[in-house]
């Protein structure tokens, strides 16, 4: 392991910066948290390929997979030391939750209680909130018998953290396979009646890891529709089919094909930035394939499967060559995406969503497998 690069107290003092003021330092669980070193975990297949896991949101710093030559490469965005997570893009590679994507407003009611959130996203609630599992010390342990290919994280989401009700007890496997299949195994229990709904945030390039545009990579979506958004990227409660529309991706295409076609979807996300509604198989909750992703000059083939009914496909957007990565890489405009396994954004005002209420006497579970080859 890895001994901290900066001090417990001025990490103490970095995190706070980073949370923002609705971070609150006194905060028993968080002072605990932040008290914690910055480690990392890496976890090694066979072949002796590598995913590089921090304690700091649970973040994926590197995943190497080979391309067509068999020759290892990095596929994700993020940075080269824990402590650059800090300061830098929070959601590079993070665990995310309590509350994946957007409510808005930052509000919601449950038996006629209304919770606030913090706003950390113009009016509406994103992410968690500042403080969100993407900004808080997991603890982690390599699982006996497994130690070089599977961990467990754990934390506990204090009642009224980040404004949401209950103690949420969260546990996380990562499992890396022989198979290359990173899978994410989630499991939750309450202590009273909230809401949840977990996701992780890589940001993949199947190319060169962030160095280039992601517009060649030719995407397939297993979903005949979507939730249309309106101009905060708030879901307006319509499940709207993508049959003749840029969103269509039941056929794999560029994602660069449509990306700049005049639409109102698009304009509002500044290109893709919304939840696919995924088709079902007759077994609820069972795993099925979400998406594929191919990248024809590494024939380097992702495919995503998961028990969730909802994925975010993010494009990329918002990144402007602010962030400076791994081996001084710039990121810039589209040069990754993001398909976040979720159920969909603001579901508790919206009835005809799947459910993220999660009462005492239930559990959450979900599970998301990336799983990585060449086309042959």
């Amino acid at each position: 392991m890895k001994k901290p690069l900066i001090p417990p107290l001025l990490l103490f003092l970095m995190l706070i910066k980073a949370c923002g003021p609705t971070t609150d330092p006194t905060n028993k669980q968080e002072n605990m948290n932040i008290a914690k070193k910055l480690e990392i975990f890496t976890l090694t297949n066979k072949d002796g390929a590598e995913v590089k896991i921090t304690n700091l949101g649970g973040k994926i710093m590197a995943l190497k997979v080979p391309d067509k030559n068999g020759t290892l490469g990095d596929v994700v965005l993020g940075y080269e030391h824990p402590e650059a997570y800090i300061n830098g893009n929070p959601y590079f590679g993070a665990l995310i939750g309590r509350y994946a994507n957007r409510i808005e407003q930052g509000r919601f009611t449950l038996d006629s209680n209304t919770y606030q959130l913090p706003t950390n996203d113009g009016p509406h609630h994103l992410h968690g909130g500042p403080g969100g599992f993407h900004n808080v010390i997991w603890d982690v342990e390599p699982v006996p018998g497994m130690e070089s290919q599977k961990l467990k994280l754990t934390y506990l989401s204090v009642n009224g953290e980040q404004g949401y009700p209950g103690n949420l007890k969260v546990k996380v496997h990562y499992t890396w396979t022989d198979n290359y299949e990173l899978r994410i195994d989630y499991l939750a229990a309450t202590d009273r009646k909230t809401i949840v709904n977990l996701t992780h945030h890589a940001f993949f390039n199947l190319k060169d890891g962030g160095e280039s545009s992601i517009l060649d990579h030719q995407m397939m979506i297993n979903a005949g529709h979507f939730t249309p958004v309106d101009s905060g990227l708030i879901p307006t409660g319509e499940i709207r089919s993508v049959k003749g529309t840029p969103m269509d991706f039941t056929d794999p295409k560029r994602i660069g094909a449509d990306i700049e076609k005049d639409g109102r979807q698009l304009a509002h996300g500044k290109g893709y930035d919304h939840n696919w509604v995924l088709d079902q198989q007759e077994e609820k909750d069972s795993l099925r394939l979400a998406a594929r992703v191919y990248e024809p000059t590494t024939q380097r083939v992702m495919e995503v499967y998961t028990t969730e009914p909802g994925l975010q496909f993010y494009s990329g957007n918002f990144l402007d060559g602010s962030d400076v990565g791994k081996d001084s890489t710039v990121y810039e405009h589209r040069n990754a995406f993001c398909l976040e396994a979720q159920h969909f954004p603001d579901s508790p005002h919206h009835p005809n969503f799947p459910s993220t209420v999660l009462k005492p006497e239930e559990k959450y579970t979900q599970t998301t497998i990336y799983k990585f080859s060449t086309k042959k």
